[in-house]
């Protein structure tokens, strides 16, 4: 029986850095709106100053959120994926599902959201994932997720210290080698 060694893979203190960069700008840029929803309009297009009051309120919520998250994981020294015997500990993004175990994963398959490419974890049970959760809007992310993407689980290679093709020919290939020593081990 081979016993694997752990893997851990960081999170990328530059491409957290250049999140929360854009997330401030967005933040800044929905402040602005806000503050002057009368200042877009001009000569040859004029625009709802509602409408404009309500994107710039929206980005401030939204980005504001994504600041906010981006922010802890700099802050967050723990490698932003583990994968050892267990499974796969999941740290890397702002709902983050922790352990994973091998035995639950059915399938791992790609999707691409709003130009983001992730992992989805297919699991056998959905539902336990989401139950773990302790934070009520965290089990709402991992449930649209469920009904999305077809799991709860998905994992983005953004804050990580790896390219996404290479994370994902990793877990591919670490779920065949548990698998295969799985079924030698019967």
């Amino acid at each position: 029986m081979t016993k694997h060694e752990r893997i851990e893979i960081p999170l990328s203190k530059t491409k957290l850095s250049l999140l929360l960069l854009g997330s401030i700008a967005f933040v800044v840029g929905g402040i602005w709106m806000v503050g002057n929803p009368n200042g877009f309009a001009t000569s040859y297009r004029p625009t709802n100053p509602i409408f404009v009051f309500g994107v710039g309120l929206v980005s401030i919520v939204f980005f504001g959120g994504c600041l906010v998250n981006i922010a802890k994981k700099l802050l967050d020294s723990a490698p932003g994926l583990v994968i050892d015997e267990k499974g796969i500990y999941d740290n890397s993004g702002a709902i983050s599902t922790g352990l994973i175990l091998w035995d639950d994963i059915r399938e791992l398959r790609t999707a691409n959201v709003f130009r983001q490419k992730f992992i989805i974890v297919v699991v056998n049970n959905p539902e336990q994932y989401i139950k773990a959760q302790n934070r009520a809007l965290n089990k709402t992310g991992l449930r649209r997720n469920y009904k999305r993407c077809g799991s709860p689980i998905s994992i983005s290679g953004n804050g990580l210290k790896i390219n996404f093709e290479e994370l994902y020919r990793l877990l591919e290939s670490e779920l065949k080698d548990r698998r295969r020593q799985k079924t030698t081990t019967r």
